[in-house]
Order: C-alpha cells, then sequence, then structure tokens
C-alpha cells in the first residue's frame, strides 16, 4: 500500500510519500503553494519533483493507493469566539477553537457592542463559535448576542455551544434572519468544567463547507475519500500519538511542540500542566491535557513584520543590525518564498526572527506565576499550564528544519530568568521534525496509527544539545506583571 500525505501551507505545499509495506517514508518533495491562482498547480509542481525520473530518487513514477489532506492556505480557518466573561466561558470557546485547528482572530466576553460588531465585519470570519452561561444559567447574553451575529452582513456560519436553555429561542432568531447555524453541546455546562471535544467535532465538519470552496481545494477534495482537515488539526493529532502511543508502543509523555509557519506560530503542549511548585494555588478554568494555541501575529513570512515589530527593541540587545533586519523583513514580506544563504547575516537575522517568534508564542501559551502574600505566608497562584518540568521540545516548521542550528531558534522556548512568572519548560531535550513529517503523521493516525508512530519515533531528531542549569528566578508579587501582559498574555 502506497499512502501520500499533502500538507498545503500558507507558503509550501509539502508531499510525503509512505511505502506501508517496507513502513517507511520513501520521499518528501514541496513547492510554492499557489493561493491566488489553483492550489492543484503547486500540488502539481510538488508532485513532479517527487516522482520525476533521476538516478537515485526512490520516488520516481511513485504512484498512490491512498490520498491524504490537510491545509492551511491563506491563514487556514478564520473565527471569533464569543462568551460570557473573558476568564470563564470566553476562554473555553478560544480553548475549543483554537483544539479545532482554527485561527482565533479575536475572543469577544458579555454583550457585544455596535463597535464590536463593526469589528466581525471586518475580521470577516469564516465561522464563529457563539458561547455563553453554564447550562440553566445566564441566558440573556448569548441570546442578545445571537441577535447582534445576525445583524453582521457577512457570510460566516455559527456555531452554538452555549447555555442549552437559550438553544430554542437561538434558533428561531437565526433562522428567521436567514443565517447559517449549528447547535452543539455546551463548551462549559458546568462552572468550571470543560466541554470541548462537541464543538471542536462541529468545527472540524464544517472546514470543508467553509474552506474547501473558498480556497479552491474542492479539486482536492474530489481525489480523495477522506476529508480535508486543517493542518493545525492534523499537527495535533500527531502530538497526541507520539505522546500517548497506541496500544502496542508506549507514548514518549509530557512534550511542548512549536511550529513556526509562514503566517502563524501554534504552540502544542500534552501534559497536565500541574503546578510543580510547592503551595500553589490554581487560579482560573483547569487546562486541557492535549492543548494548542495559535498567534496569528507570529509568523516567518506573511507576518513577518508583526515579529519584526513585536522584538525590533530586542534587536539591539542581540547584537543584530536594526537596519538589516528590517531589510530582511522587507525582501521576506515581497517575496515570501525567499531563503537566506548559509553563513550569512541573513542566516543569523532568520535565526533570530524565528526565536523571537518561538519565545513569544511558547511565553503565551504557557501559565503565569505570581508569588502572594496570605494569612498563611508567602505562597504562588498559577494561571494557566505550568510547563517547567516538560522534558521534551520539539521544533516543527520550516525555519526550524531548514536551519542548520534549529537549537538557536529553539531555544527561545526556554525558561526565561528575566521573565519569571511565565512557566516555560526549563531544561528540556530539544528534538526536530527532520522531515517535516507532524502534518502528515497526525494524517496517517486516523488510518494507520501504528505506522504513524513508528514513522514519528524515527524521525524525530534529538539535538546534540546539553540542557543547562536553571534557577527559579524570583516570582513577580501578584498584580505586578504587566509588560503589556507578556506581549499579548500567558496562558491565552
Amino acid at each position: 500500500m502506497k499512502i501520500l500525505a499533502v500538507d498545503i501551507g500558507s507558503t509550501f505545499t509539502k508531499l510525503t510519500a509512505i511505502d506501508g509495506e517496507q513502513r517507511r517514508i520513501i520521499g518528501t518533495a514541496q513547492s510554492f503553494t499557489t493561493i491566488e491562482d489553483d492550489v492543484m498547480i503547486g500540488f502539481d509542481h510538488a508532485f513532479q519533483r517527487l516522482t520525476e525520473k533521476r538516478e537515485g530518487n526512490p520516488c520516481a513514477g511513485f504512484s498512490y493507493d491512498r490520498l491524504l489532506v490537510c491545509s492551511s492556505a491563506a491563514g487556514g480557518l478564520k473565527m471569533v469566539a464569543l462568551g460570557l466573561v473573558p476568564d470563564l466561558t470566553a476562554k473555553a470557546a478560544r480553548t475549543a477553537a483554537s483544539n479545532a485547528g482554527a485561527k482565533v482572530m479575536k475572543t469577544f466576553a458579555y454583550e457585544i457592542s455596535k463597535q464590536e460588531e463593526e469589528e466581525i465585519y471586518r475580521i470577516n470570519p469564516d465561522l464563529v463559535l457563539l458561547c455563553g452561561g453554564t447550562d440553566g444559567g445566564n441566558k440573556e447574553v448569548i441570546i442578545a448576542n445571537a441577535r447582534r451575529l445576525c445583524q453582521i452582513d457577512r457570510s460566516f456560519t455559527t456555531i452554538v455551544a452555549g447555555n442549552k436553555s437559550a438553544n430554542d429561542e437561538i434558533i428561531d432568531i437565526f433562522k428567521q434572519a436567514g443565517k447559517d447555524f449549528v447547535v452543539t453541546e455546551n463548551v462549559m455546562p458546568l462552572f468550571n468544567k470543560l466541554n470541548i471535544e462537541p464543538a471542536r467535532d462541529a468545527i472540524r465538519n464544517l472546514f470543508i463547507a467553509r474552506i474547501i470552496e473558498a480556497k479552491g481545494l474542492h479539486k482536492m477534495q474530489e481525489k480523495t475519500p477522506y476529508k480535508i482537515i486543517p493542518t493545525p488539526l492534523a499537527v495535533l493529532q500527531a502530538c497526541e500519538l507520539y505522546s500517548k502511543g497506541t496500544a502496542t508502543q508506549p507514548g514518549k509523555g509530557d512534550m511542548l511542540a512549536v511550529d513556526v509557519g509562514g503566517a502563524t506560530t501554534d504552540v502544542y503542549s500534552m501534559a497536565n500542566g500541574k503546578p510543580t511548585m510547592e503551595s500553589t494555588l490554581v487560579k482560573g478554568l483547569p487546562e486541557p491535557w492535549s492543548k494548542r494555541t495559535v498567534e496569528g501575529d507570529l509568523g516567518m513570512r506573511y507576518s513577518m513584520r508583526h515579529v519584526y515589530d513585536h522584538v525590533k527593541d530586542r534587536a539591539i540587545d542581540d547584537a543584530m543590525p536594526l537596519d538589516k533586519v528590517k531589510s530582511w523583513v522587507d525582501k521576506c514580506s515581497a517575496a515570501p518564498e525567499t531563503l537566506p544563504s548559509a553563513d550569512s547575516d541573513e542566516e543569523k537575522i532568520e535565526e533570530f526572527l524565528g526565536r523571537s517568534a518561538v519565545a513569544l508564542a511558547v511565553e503565551r501559551h504557557c501559565g503565569r506565576m505570581e508569588a502572594v502574600y496570605t494569612p498563611f505566608g508567602l505562597m504562588h497562584t498559577l494561571e494557566g499550564k505550568d510547563l517547567m518540568e516538560v522534558p521534551s521540545v520539539i521544533g516543527i516548521g520550516g525555519v526550524i528544519r531548514n536551519s542548520r542550528h534549529p537549537e538557536a531558534i529553539l531555544k527561545g522556548a526556554f525558561y526565561d530568568i528575566a521573565r519569571p512568572g511565565c512557566a516555560k519548560p526549563k531544561t528540556p531535550r530539544l528534538y526536530v521534525d527532520s522531515k517535516y513529517i507532524f502534518a502528515a503523521m497526525g494524517l496517517l493516525s486516523t488510518i494507520e496509527p501504528e505506522l504513524a508512530f513508528e514513522l514519528l519515533e524515527k524521525e524525530t531528531v534529538l539535538l546534540d544539545y546539553k540542557p543547562r542549569e536553571v534557577t527559579i528566578g524570583k516570582l513577580p508579587m501578584a498584580g505586578q506583571v504587566n509588560d503589556e501582559d507578556l506581549d499579548a498574555g500567558c496562558a491565552c
């Protein structure tokens, strides 16, 4: 059995050819994604490179029995999420959307205003996740938000995943307005209890209808009986498989993975995230064991200018000539297919920007620690996941895989004594997805999980990097952490 896994990314279309009988990857190829014309053009170019008849090419004349496809072309699935209060149902909504592979553009809380209606209009999302209230609790806000969403002249589909007591009235509102909607289970049926799987499944099922046609992927869908899914969801499935293992093979345990793409940087953690320090109180919603966050302003091509804006002041501290950094950003923004030359200033700048994207994305993903005085003495609080003892960090994405010094980029995921409140990994081992196959293996896991795990284990390469010794810095007192909320917030 021959299997072809295809990842249509925002910058490159990547192909992975798999021999099921020999249980190995026999070849990979990529080509620039042709979003503006027809994504099939980029696929055909990549397939020609994969199968061209040249000496030593094991894929010469390759044909496949099964085709598996994922896509994040043109930035992926754009969503906004609405909830009742920021720290509860709004956060639950964001978690459900992110874990489904969506790019969450904005989260709104309480009853949205006219100004926020206009903001949603400008975002022009593919999907809206409407949440609010525990079952039997407040239903006025979610009903009011349903009415306001129906006033927005956009063609998004709304997934209703809030207080079930409001469902009948909400259904009537959407039907009368002629708006597309789907009703599923509440993301938080009880106080502080997450139930994100039904909403995650609803988002995944709507991916075909909302993205495949819009991005011209319907031709690719016609070539396979398997549904095209968002690339981040495929990567999440691979991370879960690698961490948990299979029925016959033990997994690798807790891990953090960082996927630096052209438009976004995604972070995945497979860990319970419980406090590792004594005398720590947990604040906020419980965190899911399997968690993904996506940073739409942190990418190494389409969002590269945003990375530069975040870290241009740090370039001076890293002895990076600011004018050269800006020049490289301008060049890559104008021509996303541009790659740096080896042993050049461009290569060092690319590593600096990649490390910065990793640092910011992991800061936003992991939990926040603070010191607080209580009647019982000094204690600590944790909001979000404590990942300080996570033993492994895996680098995914072209900027990491193509780098001659991937460890220089992945160091951005490390605990930073200058930001002691952020619970990033202290002394992890570093790995790299050597052939950029995590998305492909996530796809393969749906039909051949044992084979997918074997290939992940083989191709996830340990870097020659000795873990450092780290002493936890003095935690900030509650209320002291600001720094623009760690450039948009930890534990988001």
